[in-house]
């Protein structure tokens, strides 16, 4: 019997997520090359301005192969302009391959269609929309990206089961107030590692004094962002070591390495934003403290929340968020509780 489009796209998904936390801010990409019911090559995109899907499938073909009864199935829109590789829908034509499938269409103005469009001038079948909710979920990141012009936002914080993000503390009383176990901790950890870079506000670099890092868990450290509109932190901190890039975002001072500055303004976040996706972080998570978080909230600037609630109590302190969302899982990690928040 033979196999389904829906299945040789899943065979794309799988190979694309293996180039996560490696191709940002590009998105991810898997391939497959099927003739007769067989897959005969499959690649995806391995590395930021690395070849793409489409060229690391036709690689893995053995040189006699011949492609003019095969199907390319991709997850993404073959691209059809120059960036740091030729187009790749040029490529697929030169192959003289008949029939491709594709998962969704590109949301890059610079593609969206005109992939499609060329390999049908050159006379190709192209069949469109296959998996496509899945495709799209994949590759949100890049979606965010390229239709909001800004980082894909993760909200996170941890909770006791009374509600609070940190208790009250005396007038001098500093560092971190651990609410959850080391299985959550591993786990946060893991999610550092998948995204571009981690965002925090000055009050949390002053009380908790935190590196920013994925000590629990093997993986890349995400670049560190911090809130500081007046650039009063101390680079002594831990933020500012050498274990990964610290960029300031700032509303007044000097100019240097990086910091950013905009005067303060309505839309200061926003265009700072912007100015964080202009330097290639696709994506960040946004870990504190309350007044960061209330802010990017206030402001709709997020994608995913995701809330882990502890078992113990403070009886008072700092309240926690609250937010609206779609309830997307709800698990148990250790004893305490993860809840993951998709926008409305």
């Amino acid at each position: 019997m033979a196999k389904s489009p829906e299945y040789y796209m899943q065979r794309c998904l799988d190979l694309a997520s293996n180039g996560r936390g490696k191709v940002s801010p590009n998105p991810l990409v898997g391939c497959v090359l099927v003739r007769e019911d067989e897959i005969i090559g499959e690649g995806f995109h391995e590395v930021f301005g690395g070849p793409h899907a489409e060229v690391n499938a036709f690689d893995s073909l053995h040189v006699e192969e011949v492609l003019t009864n095969a199907t390319l199935f991709v997850n993404l829109e073959p691209c059809s302009h120059h960036g740091k590789t030729p187009p790749c829908a040029d490529l697929i034509i030169k192959s003289q391959i008949p029939q491709v499938v594709i998962g969704m269409t590109d949301p890059n103005p610079l593609v969206s269609g005109k992939g499609v469009q060329r390999l049908r001038e050159a006379g190709i079948q192209v069949i469109e929309d296959v998996l496509t909710e899945e495709c799209q979920v994949l590759n949100r990141r890049f979606i965010v990206n390229q239709t909001e012009n800004r980082p894909y936002i993760i909200l996170k914080w941890a909770q006791s089961a009374d509600g609070f993000i940190d208790p009250v503390r005396s007038a001098h009383e500093k560092g971190i107030k651990w609410i959850t176990g080391p299985e959550a901790q591993e786990l946060t950890h893991g999610w550092r590692a998948d995204e571009d870079a981690i965002l925090v506000g000055r009050k949390t670099v002053e009380i908790d004094n935190p590196s920013l890092t994925v000590r629990a868990v093997e993986g890349k450290n995400p670049i560190r962002i911090i809130i500081d509109p007046k650039q009063v932190l101390s680079r002594e901190k831990s933020v500012f070591n050498d274990l990964a890039p610290t960029i300031v975002l700032a509303t007044e001072g000097p100019e240097r390495e990086n910091v950013i500055v905009l005067p303060a303004s309505d839309s200061w976040l926003q265009d700072q934003l912007k100015n964080v996706l202009a330097l290639g972080i696709g994506s960040l998570i946004v870990e504190g403290g309350a007044h960061t978080l209330h802010e990017f909230i206030r402001l709709g600037l997020w994608d995913e929340a995701r809330i882990l609630t502890g078992t113990g109590t403070f009886g008072g302190g700092i309240q926690a968020p609250t937010i609206e969302g779609n309830l997307r899982e709800d698990f148990t990690i250790g004893p305490d509780k993860v809840q993951v928040y998709s926008k409305l």
